[in-house]
């Protein structure tokens, strides 16, 4: 997706005056298209691969097929689309499974319109966007007492500091001067160290523990 190009959406919600009310959010600001709507999780694995849209705008509970589950069976697919949840819950059992599922983002419905548009434009460039009561969430889940004593090194730092940027694997080994394979050594490293899984959980706990900031 190039910066000066429209940004596209597919909307999934199992409620039609939901879709309608986000798709003409979306369609009255610059800078976005609503390429199609998605009633649950199954029609919105089938709609990505029809319509490649570059964000999913993704409600979580759904009668016929839930969003974690098109998470991971989109991720399972290699697609190339960014999954922004947006939902009005923000439960640990809902959170945590849609983060570890793959999800780029995580909003909540009474998100301000202007917070919405930037989060869409953030996941469509890669990066991670967690409203704050998410966040917070999910730094209680994730955090190891154990973990906590272990420092960081100067590298892995460097690491994450792109990884917080959105920067894939391949642009963070360009950027450093080191391979693919080192970079996700250090990932490895990093997670261990912050007791987490997956990019989205090291970025949250990293600004927690003020390793960013």
């Amino acid at each position: 997706m190039t910066s000066d190009a429209s940004i596209t959406l597919l909307i999934v919600d199992d409620h039609p005056v939901v879709r309608d009310g986000v798709r003409g959010m979306f369609e009255s600001a610059p800078g976005f298209t609503v390429l199609g709507e998605a009633a649950d999780g199954v029609e919105a694995v089938t709609r990505v691969a029809e319509l490649d849209p570059d964000v999913v705008l993704m409600d979580l509970r759904m009668p016929g097929g839930s969003g974690v589950d098109a998470i991971k069976e989109l991720a399972r697919r290699g697609a190339r689309a960014r999954v922004l949840v947006l939902t009005t819950y923000d439960t640990d059992s809902d959170t945590l499974p849609a983060i570890e599922a793959g999800a780029t983002g995580y909003l909540l419905k009474d998100a301000p319109r202007e917070e919405l548009f930037a989060a869409v434009r953030a996941a469509a460039e890669g990066r991670t966007v967690l409203s704050p009561a998410v966040a917070s969430r999910l730094v209680t889940a994730v955090r190891t007492p154990a973990a906590a004593d272990e420092t960081l090194s100067a590298r892995e730092r460097e690491v994450l500091v792109l990884v917080a940027r959105g920067t894939s694997n391949k642009e963070i080994a360009r950027e450093l001067f080191i391979s693919e394979a080192t970079v996700k050594t250090h990932l490895t490293h990093i997670y261990g160290k912050l007791g987490v899984k997956d990019r989205a959980a090291a970025v949250a706990v990293a600004y927690d523990r003020k390793i960013l900031g």
